[in-house]
């Protein structure tokens, strides 16, 4: 235990890095992934076809691999030019990356919401965009709080990427004090913290679903 103690500081810290990745972005994802999701289903196809073309690219590539290619290859990319430190290449990645994981969850969340409801909505003389804040966005939330909880519970999972970039996250705090001290322990704490963030988010997502499942009585 008073060993625990001593490197429990170091683990805080890069629980802190991990935490602050996780929440940026989440905070930047969502949005931009409602945006992608209403762009892929617009009227005008050629949006349509662009935001799907980058909704295949970024799901179909891996994660670890769009992190290196912002961190490392951008700056060489003709016309762009654009060197990024690690901690805002690692945002831009995770951002980039999980909008459009968000987009399909929000894109299949709108197309669930029954045809008659739009309908109506127009009689009633409300706009596209009055219709999807008044109408359909609440109900889509509703039906979207299990797979975006998953996909949440994974971000925080996969925020121990940015060990690649050298970055002193949780997990590479962990493994530095078990190539210091020979012991393993670091990782079991390790995987405390990791335990405890998406113990903490699921109760959060399942307060939720209560919530919404009570006003529907």
């Amino acid at each position: 235990m008073d060993y625990i103690l001593r490197i429990l500081p170091q683990l805080i810290d890069g629980a802190g890095i991990t935490i602050q990745v996780f929440l940026i972005t989440l905070v930047l994802a969502v949005p931009l992934g409602l945006a992608l999701a209403l762009g892929r289903i617009s009227r005008w196809p050629a949006v349509s076809v662009a935001v799907n073309g980058y909704i295949w690219l970024m799901r179909g590539t891996p994660l670890m691999l769009q992190m290196l290619f912002i961190y490392f290859a951008l700056p060489f990319v003709p016309g762009i030019g654009i060197r990024l430190p690690d901690f805002p290449a690692a945002i831009v990645a995770f951002v980039l990356n999980y909008a459009a994981y968000f987009a399909e969850i929000f894109r299949a969340g709108i197309q669930s919401i029954d045809r008659g409801q739009y309908e109506g909505a127009k009689v009633l003389g409300l706009t596209y965009a009055q219709t999807m804040r008044r109408i359909v966005l609440p109900q889509m939330i509703r039906r979207i709080l299990p797979p975006v909880s998953n996909e949440t519970i994974t971000l925080v999972k996969d925020t121990s990427l940015i060990y690649v970039l050298a970055m002193n996250d949780l997990l590479r705090a962990a493994r530095g004090i078990v190539q210091r001290d020979f012991t393993t322990s670091p990782f079991v704490v390790a995987a405390a913290f990791y335990l405890l963030m998406t113990l903490l988010l699921t109760w959060g997502f399942q307060y939720l679903e209560k919530r919404y499942a009570a006003h529907d009585e």
